[in-house]
């Protein structure tokens, strides 16, 4: 079987006027709708995380230059500024919701900028955009315990299930950090596949828990975002956020020995 490289897009906010917050992974209404033009142009074949997993899953054959368009987090431009777009082309999406950013009685107040409402969301959901699990609270769940991490995984998804009947089989890593056993929790709560970042292509040899996708922000041109969708250039496009990552990752790792150091003394 072939390992087709496949760009998955992540997304987060489609605004006009993001926050500050925001503002460096938000992309201008008009830039998405250009966006999702090209993909038509080009003859790409948008999928939603699913029936990408399910493919390669069974062996089927994907669909002809396949791309997947997501969202993170659960912002209301999605449906005002992305979803007659969207609706537009034909094109299906997934939106990795956090459950405890959105407007509604599980509202914890976190949301960065302005969020979807449950009607919104189960609109979405009608329109033919997967709903996903994304965490309750949007934590760097490699940080948790067990216990918590368990909770904020299974609170995401009986929310979700709660909200549209549906019990949520895709998942999106807050902030793209996960490890073995987040992504064992992760697969224990019943998602079947989960994406990272890692700003590149995704393919089937990553794994289903482990799928890689490229960021798409408020400062990429039509250049850049072709590129992205053919895999070309990505090691020097996203040079800077690998060296960061890294950085970063170092930091949290040895945030968990001295967190682990700690509760083996109490």
């Amino acid at each position: 079987m072939t390992d087709t490289p496949v760009p998955i897009l992540m997304y987060h906010s489609v605004a006009t006027a993001p926050n500050d917050a925001t503002r460096a992974l938000s992309v201008a209404p008009q830039a998405f709708a250009e966006q999702m033009a090209l993909i038509g142009d080009l003859g790409l074949t948008p999928v939603t995380t699913t029936a990408l997993a399910d493919r390669w899953r069974s062996g089927r054959p994907l669909p002809a230059r396949p791309v997947l368009i997501t969202f993170d987090d659960g912002y209301e431009g999605v449906h005002r500024h992305a979803l007659p777009v969207l609706a537009e082309h034909g094109f299906p999406a997934t939106l990795f919701v956090s459950t405890g950013w959105l407007k509604g009685p599980y509202d914890t107040g976190g949301g960065l900028d302005t969020m979807l409402d449950w009607p919104q969301v189960r609109e979405l959901a009608a329109a033919g955009v997967e709903i996903g699990g994304h965490s309750h609270t949007h934590p760097q769940l490699d940080q948790l315990g067990d216990g918590e991490l368990r909770t904020e995984l299974t609170r995401c998804a009986e929310i979700v299930e709660d909200a549209l009947g549906t019990r949520p089989v895709s998942f999106a890593y807050p902030y793209g950090y996960s490890s073995r056993r987040v992504r064992q929790a992760v697969r224990a709560a019943g998602y079947a596949q989960a994406l990272a970042v890692g700003n590149a292509l995704a393919r089937r040899r990553q794994g289903p828990y482990a799928l890689r996708r490229v960021t798409v922000r408020r400062g990429t041109g039509a250049e850049e975002f072709e590129r992205l969708l053919e895999g070309r250039a990505l090691t020097r496009a996203f040079a800077r956020d690998r060296a960061l990552t890294r950085g970063y990752a170092l930091v949290r790792r040895a945030r968990q020995v001295r967190r682990k150091a700690i509760r083996s003394r109490v």
